[in-house]
C-alpha cells in the first residue's frame, strides 16, 4: 500500500504537497505557506522503516536539492511543525544523514517569530518569510487553540538537543508555565486561549479537534524525557481527572465516549480525531496515580472498542469523522456534514498501541479490517482517496490522498504487524504526526550539558 500510495504520487504530484488520485495531479494548498513536497516529508521515516530504501534515496535527494525553506506565504504553525519539523527531526534520528538536521534546525528558526506575543503563546499563522504571525481568522476574537500552541513541545525540545540553543525548550516551557498558573474551569483546559491577554477566550473543550494532542503532548513529554519532567507528568494526569469526571460517558448500550463540553453543557459527539484517546490513556497507564494502571487500561480498552464500533458500523467498515451518542443512535454518524473518511489514523493508531500494551489479537483483527476496507474502497486507479459518505455502499470519492496518510495511517499499520523491537515504546514516542523521536535519557547527554546537568548526572 505504502508503494503503490508512494509511486502514484511520485507520478502525478513530485514535489507538490499532496496527490489528487482521481485528476492525478498535485495538490499545493495554502497550510504549509509556500513550502512544497509535505508528501515526501511526511514520508521519509516511513519509507526508511519499511526498507523500501530506493524511495527513501529519491525522497532525500528532493529534501537536499528541492526543499526550499524560504518561502513567502501564510504557514500553519501547527502543522508545519508537526508535519515538516516532526518529519526531519525522525529522518535525521533514524538515520543520521547532516542534511536533515541542517534543514529542521534552519526552519525551527522560521518559527520562532510566532511567539512574539505578549504572552508567549504563539499565533497560529505565520509569514514564513518576514515572520510576522496572526491569529486563524475564524478562531473566536483573535484566540490561539490549545492544540495548536500546546503540541509544540516535543519537537522544540529536540530542536533544542540538535541546535544547543535553549530558545527552543524556553519557548514552550513558557507556554506550560502560563498554562499552569491561570484558573481551569473544573481542572478542564478549554480550546481557545488569547495571546493577547493570556485569558481563556471561550468554555469549549473537547478531546477531539482544538484539543486533542495537547494532553497527548502532556504524557508524551513526560515519556520522552524518560520520566524526568514531572510538571509534565502532573499536568496530564490532573487533566485526566478533570476528563473523567467531567467528560467521559457510558451511552445507555454500554459503549465509553468521550463527550465535547461547552460551557458546562455536553454535546454527545465524538470525534475521529479524540479516537487517539484511546492509545494515549494507554501508554499512560503505567505512570498515574498509585493502583490506577488497571483502570487505565479499562478505559483505554473501551474508549478504543468504542471507536471500532463507529468503523463497524458502517457500510464501508470505515469510521465517520464525528459519530454521535443521542436520539437512540450510538457510534454513528447522524448528520450528512459528519459522514466522511479523509484516511485518517487515529482508530488505527489506538489499535497498535494496545496491541503493544496488551497483545489482545482483537486489535490485529480489527486493523486487518480496515486494511481491508481501505483497499476496497479508498484504492482508487492512481493512489489512495477519502470518501465522501462511510454509511454508502457506492462510494464517492474526495480525490486527496492526505500526506498523513503516508506519515501516520500506513506506518501505524505496518506497526500494528511488525513486532514489538521494531520502534520499540520504551526508546522512541511518536509525535503526533507518528514521526518517532528518541527518548531522551540524561546519561546520554552527560558530553554536552552544563554543569548543573553534570551534578544532576552524577548524583542518579
Amino acid at each position: 500500500m505504502m508503494k503503490f500510495a508512494w509511486d502514484s504520487y511520485k507520478l502525478y504530484a513530485w514535489g507538490k504537497n499532496e496527490l489528487r488520485p482521481l485528476t492525478r495531479n498535485g495538490h499545493i494548498g495554502n497550510m504549509f505557506g509556500g513550502l512544497r513536497g509535505a508528501s515526501i516529508v511526511d514520508s521519509l521515516d516511513t519509507l526508511y522503516i519499511m526498507g523500501l530504501m530506493e524511495e527513501y534515496e529519491e525522497a532525500k535527494e528532493w529534501i537536499q536539492n528541492d526543499l526550499d525553506l524560504n518561502s513567502n506565504g501564510e504557514a500553519s504553525l501547527f502543522e508545519v511543525n508537526i508535519r515538516y519539523v516532526g518529519g526531519l527531526l525522525s529522518a535525521y534520528y533514524l538515520t543520521g544523514a547532516e542534511i536533515f538536521k541542517q534543514k529542521v534546525v534552519e526552519l525551527g528558526e522560521k518559527l520562532l517569530p510566532a511567539f512574539n506575543t505578549p504572552t508567549g503563546i504563539p499565533r497560529g499563522v505565520i509569514n514564513l518569510g518576514s515572520g510576522t504571525s496572526w491569529s486563524w481568522g475564524w478562531a473566536s476574537a483573535g484566540s490561539s487553540i490549545l492544540a495548536e500552541f500546546g503540541t509544540l513541545h516535543l519537537e522544540f525540545v529536540h530542536l533544542s538537543q540538535l541546535s544547543r540553543n535553549p530558545l527552543f525548550t524556553e519557548k514552550v516551557m513558557n507556554i506550560r508555565k502560563l498554562l499552569n498558573k491561570i484558573e481551569k474551569p473544573h481542572g478542564l483546559y478549554p480550546n481557545f486561549l488569547s495571546p493577547v491577554s493570556g485569558n481563556w477566550v471561550q468554555h469549549h473543550v473537547s478531546i477531539g479537534g482544538l484539543g486533542d494532542s495537547f494532553y497527548e503532548y502532556l504524557i508524551k513529554s513526560y515519556l520522552m524525557s524518560d520520566k524526568t519532567d514531572q510538571e509534565a507528568q502532573k499536568m496530564y494526569y490532573s487533566a485526566m481527572e478533570a476528563i473523567e469526571t467531567n467528560l467521559v460517558q457510558k451511552s445507555p448500550a454500554g459503549l465509553t465516549y468521550v463527550a465535547e463540553w461547552r460551557g458546562g453543557i455536553l454535546d454527545h459527539k465524538m470525534g475521529h480525531l479524540a479516537c487517539f484517546s484511546g492509545g494515549m490513556i494507554g501508554i499512560g497507564a503505567d505512570d498515574g496515580p498509585a493502583g490506577q494502571k488497571q483502570h487505565y487500561l479499562d478505559l483505554a480498552a473501551e474508549i478504543t472498542h468504542t471507536c471500532h464500533e463507529s468503523y463497524s458500523r458502517s457500510a464501508t467498515k470505515l469510521g465517520p469523522e464525528a459519530f454521535r451518542f443521542d436520539a437512540g443512535a450510538e457510534a454513528t454518524a447522524t448528520r450528512l456534514s459528519d459522514r466522511y473518511y479523509i484516511l485518517r489514523p487515529e482508530v488505527i493508531e489506538s489499535y497498535m498501541y494496545m496491541w503493544r500494551l496488551t497483545h489482545d489479537p482483537k486489535y490485529r483483527e480489527w486493523g486487518w479490517e480496515a486494511v481491508e476496507a481501505l483497499e476496497k474502497h479508498c484504492r482508487v486507479d492512481a493512489g489512495f482517496s477519502g470518501i465522501r459518505d462511510v454509511y454508502a455502499s457506492t462510494v464517492s470519492h474526495d480525490n486527496m490522498q492526505q500526506s498523513f496518510f503516508l506519515s501516520e495511517t500506513l506506518k501505524y499499520l505496518y506497526l500494528l504487524f511488525s513486532d514489538d523491537d521494531l520502534l520499540p515504546l520504551d526508546d522512541w514516542v511518536f509525535n503526533t504526526e507518528a514521526h518517532p523521536l528518541p527518548v531522551i535519557r540524561k546519561r546520554c547527554l552527560q558530553e554536552h550539558s552544563n554543569t548543573q546537568d553534570d551534578e544532576q548526572t552524577n548524583l542518579e
